[in-house]
């Protein structure tokens, strides 16, 4: 199961116990099956689902079509999550895809392009600690030092080992986190309340699944969850 929404921005809310939790606020308005992938047809099973009604002038006419053989409005955003065959039938066509489907998943694993930040140095990027400020430095504090230790040969050929640390863009990548907690779910607001950060800038787009590597304290958790 694979469910899209907009992050919100972050909160708190305060357990039973009265301990102060930060969340991530993401709001999940209803997706909608646009396609059914299939073995004989595809090569595999897989379900598609759409996200983010846009107006036709917005979108393309690929895409109204796709959209509208589904019977649904344009979509912004597409994706697919892969099923088993036995499982695909409890799907269709045009079929909301609601927040209220996570009331019973304890942790999710949540993914997003996080924030671009541009060119940045090594101290910036990778945390180097810098050169010493002093004694003769000469304005190279924050410079990375010598590159060619790991160079064959007393540094002649062989180049640079394989994704050296070095400065270079930061930022405005695919990141996943995995195994967050779910703090609430209100399907009344299309909201899902997730513990800790979530990747990305507010009102960008997230995707949330169900954590799929679990520790054994967290996968007891996630049993006594869904029984209940």
């Amino acid at each position: 199961m694979l469910l899209m929404g907009k992050k919100l921005g972050m909160t708190r809310v305060y357990t039973d116990k009265g301990v102060s939790l930060p969340v991530t606020v993401v709001e999940c308005a209803p997706n909608f099956v646009t396609q059914l992938r299939t073995t004989e047809k595809d090569g595999y099973t897989a379900v598609q689902i759409g996200f983010d009604e846009v107006a036709p002038r917005n979108s393309t006419m690929p895409m109204i079509g796709h959209d509208f053989k589904a019977g649904v409005a344009p979509q912004r955003h597409h994706r697919e999550f892969r099923v088993a065959e036995k499982d695909l039938g409890g799907f269709s066509l045009g079929q909301q895809i609601k927040v209220d489907a996570f009331e019973k998943i304890a942790y999710v694993d949540v993914a997003a392009v996080s924030k671009g930040k541009g060119f940045q140095g090594v101290m910036k990027r990778w945390h180097f600690k810098g050169m010493f400020a002093s004694h003769g430095t000469e304005r190279k504090h924050r410079s990375p030092g010598s590159i060619g230790g790991l160079c064959s040969n007393r540094g002649f050929g062989g180049g640079l080992a394989k994704g050296k640390k070095m400065a270079g863009q930061m930022g405005n990548e695919r990141i996943t986190c995995r195994s967050l907690d779910v703090v609430k779910v209100m399907p009344d607001k299309n909201l899902i309340l997730i513990k800790g950060t979530v990747p990305g800038a507010n009102n960008g787009l997230v995707e949330i699944i169900p954590a799929v590597r679990l520790y054994k304290t967290k996968s007891k958790k996630q049993k006594e969850v869904a029984g209940k």
